[in-house]
């Protein structure tokens, strides 16, 4: 009974909860209807997440997410040193194929917004089979070196939480 009507408890914990984020103060309406989207919306897109699992090792979310914020924070003083100290005919922009051991959806699209969420690269398109994520670079002088890394850095990672 409680998992037919809580199909995803924890979205619907952080959907109540952004919810009175979003609100802003308290009052016992918004408590209400937290509630209530906490519970309608994962019951009305539940029919689209078949067979989802949970991680395998979510004890490692949060050394990843450090890593990534550390990334960030790299990637941001990289791409600032660039904007406004490297000439326009200096920059080697790149487009990199990665290719993917990750097969699980959840561990691709975790992947596709670490990169897009680090400055100076973007996630554009995952080959039609899934075994290939298509990465732009701001700057990449050497684009086996970019792959290489996403590859060494975050896959294994990745495929420790989730595969």
């Amino acid at each position: 009974m409680r998992r037919r009507l809580f199909p995803h408890p924890v979205l619907s914990l952080v959907l109540a909860l952004v919810w009175l984020g979003l609100v802003n103060r308290w009052a016992w309406g918004s408590l209400v209807f937290a509630v209530l989207v906490g519970i309608a919306v994962p019951l009305l897109t539940a029919p689209y997440w078949p067979g989802t699992q949970g991680f395998r090792r979510p004890w490692r979310i949060p050394a990843y997410l450090a890593l990534v914020l550390l990334d960030i924070v790299k990637a941001n003083v990289t791409v600032a040193l660039i904007v406004l100290f490297k000439p326009r005919r200096a920059l080697r922009p790149a487009w990199i194929a990665v290719p993917l051991a990750l097969r699980r959806p959840e561990a691709i699209a975790t992947l596709a917004g670490t990169i897009t969420l680090t400055p100076g690269t973007v996630s554009c398109d995952l080959s039609q089979d899934g075994r290939a994520l298509l990465v732009h670079c701001l700057h990449a002088p050497d684009p086996d070196a970019v792959r290489d890394e996403i590859k060494t850095r975050y896959e294994p990672r990745l495929k420790e939480i989730f595969e």
